[in-house]
């Protein structure tokens, strides 16, 4: 891919999920809702490929984010898409619940603003795609895995810091 359009992440992101079942009703509902907060062509794009790890193949460390970064690093996809798929969620807590801070750490560090609209439309869409809230969402993913679980300790460590990304970018007043 050549200018990393909207319509070409989206193209990639059914390639390596669109046979994913709920995950990509779950990719194509965060998408939308990256468009419903306004974001950028970057963002929206990025909302498309967010979860790509879970697809690509050889898959090197088990962590989604870094293993979809790495995909689109080696691919040519512009600095800012690979950073916030690298960074999306809350994925600094889960790389140091895996030992795998330094490979995150290979990646830029993305626009703040930016990241937050990302972990807003994915903290915001539940897995069938359908929009729920942050709360929602957390107690989901909490039932889905174990608590040792890597993604469980790292949802639960960084609950709070979710829902303020998602506050930020929804423009509501932390307190």
């Amino acid at each position: 891919m050549s200018t990393w359009s909207v319509a070409e992440c989206r193209a990639l992101a059914e390639e390596l999920l669109g046979d994913a079942g709920d995950r990509w009703l779950h990719v194509q509902g965060v998408a939308r809702r990256a468009v419903d907060l306004g974001a950028s062509e970057t963002v929206v794009g990025a909302a498309w490929l967010h979860d790509i790890g879970y697809g690509v193949p050889n898959a090197a460390t088990g962590m989604h984010a870094i293993d979809g970064a790495s995909y689109l690093d080696l691919h040519g996809a512009p600095r800012e898409v690979v950073a916030l798929v690298a960074h999306h969620s809350g994925a600094w807590v889960e790389a140091e619940e895996r030992g795998l801070t330094g490979r995150l750490l290979a990646f830029d560090v993305p626009d703040q603003a930016l990241l937050d609209q990302l972990t807003c439309a994915d903290m915001t869409t539940g897995p069938q795609g359908v929009p729920v809230d942050v709360d929602t969402r957390v107690r989901e993913i909490l039932a889905r895995y174990e608590p040792q679980h890597p993604v469980a300790r790292a949802v639960e460590r960084s609950q709070g810091a979710l829902r303020a990304a998602c506050a930020r970018a929804i423009g509501v007043r932390v307190v």
